[in-house]
């Protein structure tokens, strides 16, 4: 008896998953470990903000200051249910959208649109990795003899999408290759050629501004004339190449940076980019306030935050609020952030640190922990490109609304950093073109991660890889060297970097209602009852379905009337 009583061992304590961490309960502890939204932040605050959001406040002054804001702020709850879901759930967004109740196709059965997103890649892939031994891929919609996948309604119409944020992404290069042909050029021919647009802007901001203050002054008749013959000038000389080489190196020097970096690199990269030229824009707009011609007034803030649309004949032209509804779906975090957003959780760790899902008490104490953080993160980054789109809408309106000038064509970069003149004088160009750089490439840099991400998980789903967490890790950083040199044909080939960005815009203003549909289903059909939000919180997401759906309606119509009007019709 004594024998068996020295022989018997003690039970086995509970096992400890690998990875699984206790969330903090500080807030230091919280702070230490926020960084999603921040690369998330890096992303959107960019070519959303600083080309459409200014672009709209040229074209319809203070007037959409309330869509603008609503914009930003509206979005966070569907951000956070994404999230939600990710943690609770542990796998990504794409699987859990392939899980959403509707139609199914087979990849086979519209390969045509499977073709325009991931036959380009795999050519690139393949090209550029025949020094290497060359690479294999699978039949699209079979997945190592398996019976063909059938795919999610909602993740074909995220394929389309997807397209054209590879058109956004191209007219994101060529605004960057803008901004350094104009600081830096590389030929004899772009160093003359800047000089002669410089010239042509610095005077078409000058008649605006004296036509606006001075409308029967004698110099505008000479304005005018300087204006035609800079035109003359200009329109008789081709484009120079500069834009062109720049966007060629930075491809390449993203590509290769994206293969070879890791979340923290890619977070540094985000936060560090954004930081300086966000703090300079708000410093901007506050100096605005001293100068007395260009500064914000109490009624026009009030007017822009007074739910009305602006008035058809505004001297900016275009179509303030076609443009707008593009912004809607980019500014503050677009339809494609809401969808990257949980990826960068899961490199994070935040589902890996709550565990697997076993429904103990631990489990439920860290996962409602880690959605604390995720909480804190997403509204934090928020409150980060909220003020940074608000900040650069008011310079728009400030200034390019009241002198008449839109951003668009070769001079959108030029254009854009007009708004700078005001506080900065001639300095405004150095000033503007720096900060430009950075916005700009982190938005290309972060996006370009984020997206290769999406990519690499939608090909497993499609078949195309046998999507395996470590084939989803090789087949990002494959994308990754390959986005943006997809990206640089683009630019190349279509060459109008606000065109292309808005054209994505209103896409991803459609996929909102889709992606508020879909948060509502995770909410009520995939949610862990000891893991549901409150009453206030679901408000929070019928509310924005319901402008989701009103934002995707009306761009649906946008496009349809622009068909027609490409077709003749009347």
């Amino acid at each position: 008896m004594a024998r068996d009583e020295n022989n018997r061992q003690e039970p086995p304590g509970p096992v400890q998953t690998p990875g699984v961490e206790s969330p903090p309960r500080s807030l230091l502890g919280t702070l230490s470990r926020l960084g999603p939204g921040m690369i998330i932040a890096g992303s959107v605050v960019g070519s959303g903000e600083l080309i459409l959001t200014t672009k709209v406040g040229a074209e319809a002054g203070f007037w959409l200051l309330w869509l603008i804001v609503i914009g930003c702020v509206i979005k966070v709850s569907t951000q956070i249910e994404f999230g939600r879901h990710t943690i609770a759930w542990g796998e990504t967004p794409l699987k859990a959208l392939n899980g959403v109740p509707g139609p199914r196709l087979r990849p086979s059965g519209a390969l045509w649109l499977v073709s325009l997103l991931f036959w380009p890649l795999r050519w690139l892939l393949w090209f550029l990795c025949r020094p290497f031994g060359g690479i294999t891929f699978p039949r699209v919609g079979t997945r190592g003899g398996a019976p063909e996948l059938k795919i999610n309604w909602v993740l074909w119409y995220w394929t389309f999408m997807t397209i054209l944020v590879v058109f956004q992404q191209g007219g994101i290069l060529g605004g960057v290759g803008q901004t350094l042909a104009i600081s830096r050029p590389l030929t004899a021919y772009g160093a003359e050629y800047n000089r002669l647009q410089d010239e042509l802007v610095r005077t078409r901001i000058d008649l605006n501004v004296l036509q606006s203050r001075e409308p029967d002054s004698p110099r505008l008749t000479e304005l005018r004339q300087s204006v035609t013959g800079l035109t003359a000038q200009i329109t008789g000389r081709r484009e120079p190449r500069d834009p062109y080489l720049w966007a060629t190196i930075l491809a390449t020097a993203t590509s290769i940076l994206l293969y070879v970096g890791r979340y923290r690199v890619i977070q540094l990269v985000a936060t560090t980019l954004v930081a300086g030229f966000t703090l300079v824009t708000i410093l901007t707009v506050i100096a605005l306030q001293t100068r007395t011609e260009w500064a914000v007034r109490g009624h026009e803030l009030a007017r822009g935050l007074s739910f009305h649309l602006p008035p058809s004949d505004l001297a900016a032209g275009g179509n303030p609020v076609r443009t707008a509804l593009g912004a809607f779906g980019i500014i503050g975090i677009g339809a494609a952030e809401l969808i990257m957003y949980p990826y960068w959780c899961l490199e994070k760790g935040y589902a890996k640190f709550t565990g697997p899902r076993d429904g103990t008490a631990g489990w439920i104490d860290r996962a409602r922990g880690w959605i604390r953080v995720l909480y804190v993160d997403a509204w934090a980054s928020m409150v980060v490109y909220t003020f940074a789109t608000v900040a650069f809408y008011l310079l728009g309106a400030a200034v390019l609304g009241r002198i008449g000038i839109n951003p668009e064509g070769r001079d959108m970069v030029r254009t854009l950093a007009a708004m700078y003149i005001p506080v900065f004088g001639p300095v405004a160009y150095v000033i503007f073109l720096s900060g430009a750089f950075a916005v700009l490439y982190s938005t290309l840099f972060v996006a370009a991660a984020g997206n290769a991400r999406m990519v690499a998980d939608a090909s497993g789903l499609y078949g195309l890889t046998d999507g395996s967490e470590a084939g989803r890790a090789k087949w990002t950083r494959r994308i990754s060297a390959v986005w943006p040199f997809m990206a640089l044909l683009l630019y190349v080939f279509v060459r109008a970097p606000a065109t292309m960005i808005v054209a994505c815009g209103i896409a991803q203003s459609i996929m909102l209602p889709l992606l508020g549909a879909a948060a509502l289903y995770f909410r009520y059909r995939r949610s862990d009852f000891n893991l549901r939000p409150g009453r206030l919180w679901d408000l929070m997401l019928w509310i924005a379905f319901a402008a989701f759906l009103v934002v995707g309606v009306w761009s649906v119509f946008t496009v349809l009337e622009r068909m027609k009007e490409a077709l003749g019709g009347t």
